[in-house]
């Protein structure tokens, strides 16, 4: 159906036809040219450490191949050597010794059917709900594509592309992996790490209750024993460096240890005030980030080649915080946000991933099986319904795709349309919850797009991704995982 005619007639609508760069379904090879030659134009000129890659949803297959497509060509042409996703260290670790061949005594994980990965003498990742967000065929294509382009090099080398996970839900799964790299090289220490974690480990399976017992009165925390177990690993560096003689499995137990202290404190701040837990998450992801980059920058790496992260997160996290209404009415931040602070504009990019219609892979509620959802049209006084107008208007019948790239910066981009984007809009946000039937309060958010992303992917029509499973197992809420709300 077509758009509005007052929108035809919108300047910013005729602006935007002028000045983007249409790609064909991703299916086609000059798609990934012009994706891959839209990103590195992006970092051309400057010496960018970090490019984060967002997505509107978590379960729209386009989104996960269009980074796709832009990560191979910064890691083959612009050296990016590491990949740090939205998803729990543990899990991402165990894929990082399948996609970079490494040796060691962790498990390596695979993304294919649990039955499959068990067949072939690997754990399946990410079982957590919401399982389809990292096990998906487009991610499973991906990861397939990083070990082929690992295979012979020496995974402790610079140009080894290392797989990682940045947030901080892994409770138990953490203290276990701090556990049992111990068990290998200080059995004495092991004990002492299990005697402090052991009161947390009651509530390795329910975090949420302890958030709500640590507002009582009387209740002892576990803060101190936590923060001691931390403190004690990095006295113990250099003893563990005998054993670890490459650093690889220190730098994850030491992750671990630090997901179990900000788990500890998120799960106890959660309930004094929303946006204090939102930062507290987004400070450890970028806080994570910031230690991989240093690690892979450091070791093994005579040369001084510095490590280089693409990121793939959601829009919400991807994008600068202070440019939406998570910093202008509620005080949040982002990693965005966050990257851009530390590291300079210069040395970060970020890209945003939308679309106006299709279908999504989504849940109607927290640990509620996989539904494929219509996705409704862009609501009046969005970027997703300006942006439908341009490609779907009178002249939309002229063979030009309904797919396009645009660099947002200034000086890359049209001084007039850049001028039109930055009226505040709404844009729309969907998490692993979609709830069509209160859009508005559930996935909106007004936002400035020019000052939110360096530049955006438009897909027009989208779908969902391709699930290896359907069925979620039960596990506990995590209240941020679906930004804005849409519970």
């Amino acid at each position: 159906m077509a758009p509005p005619t007052d929108l035809q007639s919108d300047p910013g609508v005729r602006l935007l036809r002028e000045n983007v760069t249409p790609f064909p379904p991703l299916s086609d090879s000059e798609s990934q040219r012009r994706l891959g030659d839209f990103v590195s134009n992006l970092i051309a000129g400057d010496d960018v450490r970090v490019v984060l890659i967002g997505d509107g949803s978590h379960g729209t297959s386009e989104f996960y191949e269009a980074r796709a497509i832009m990560t191979r060509r910064l890691i083959e042409h612009h050296g990016f050597n590491i990949v740090a996703v939205e998803a729990d260290w543990p899990d991402a670790e165990a894929v990082d010794r399948y996609v970079r061949h490494r040796p060691g005594p962790g498990p390596r994980a695979s993304i294919d059917p649990a039955s499959e990965a068990k067949r072939l003498g690997r754990e399946p990742a990410f079982m957590r709900f919401p399982t389809w967000m990292w096990r998906n065929q487009e991610v499973q294509h991906f990861t397939e594509w990083l070990r082929k382009y690992n295979h012979g090099r020496d995974p402790k080398a610079p140009d080894a592309v290392g797989f990682y996970g940045l947030d901080l839900y892994s409770l138990g799964p953490s203290m276990h992996a701090v556990l049992e790299y111990l068990e290998h090289v200080d059995k004495d220490m092991a004990e002492q790490v299990h005697k402090r974690y052991r009161h947390l480990m009651l509530w390795a399976d329910s975090p949420h209750d302890y958030g709500i017992e640590a507002l009582s009165g009387g209740f002892r925390d576990c803060e101190k024993d936590v923060k001691r177990v931390l403190h004690d690993l990095l006295s113990r560096k250099a003893k563990y460096a005998a054993w670890d003689h490459d650093g690889e499995e220190f730098h994850s137990c030491e992750q671990n240890a630090r997901v179990v202290q900000d788990a500890e404190q998120y799960y106890k701040v959660m309930y004094h005030g929303r946006d204090e837990s939102w930062n507290l998450r987004d400070r450890h992801m970028f806080d994570c980030l910031s230690r991989i980059i240093q690690h892979r920058s450091t070791k093994h790496n005579p040369a001084g080649i510095p490590g280089r992260a693409v990121v793939w997160a959601h829009n919400s996290h991807s994008g600068d915080a202070r440019a939406t209404s998570m910093g202008w009415a509620r005080e949040e931040l982002n990693i965005g946000q966050l990257c851009r602070e530390a590291f300079g504009n210069s040395a970060v990019r970020l890209v945003g991933c939308c679309t106006h219609g299709g279908t999504v892979a989504a849940a109607r509620r927290w640990d509620g099986d996989m539904q494929v959802m219509r996705v409704r049209p862009g609501l009046p006084g969005s970027y997703e319904e300006m942006m439908h107008a341009a490609v779907n208007g009178s002249q939309g019948g002229d063979g030009r795709y309904k797919n396009f790239v645009l660099d947002l910066r200034e000086g890359k981009c049209d001084e007039e349309l850049r001028k039109v984007l930055t009226k505040k809009r709404l844009e729309r946000f969907i998490g692993v919850i979609y709830s069509p039937h209160t859009e508005r309060q559930s996935h909106y958010s007004m936002a400035v797009l020019p000052e939110q992303f360096d530049g955006v992917v438009w897909i027009d029509e989208t779908r969902h991704v391709g699930t290896l499973e359907v069925h979620q197992p039960h596990v506990a809420l995590e209240y941020d995982e679906t930004w804005p709300f849409g519970l």
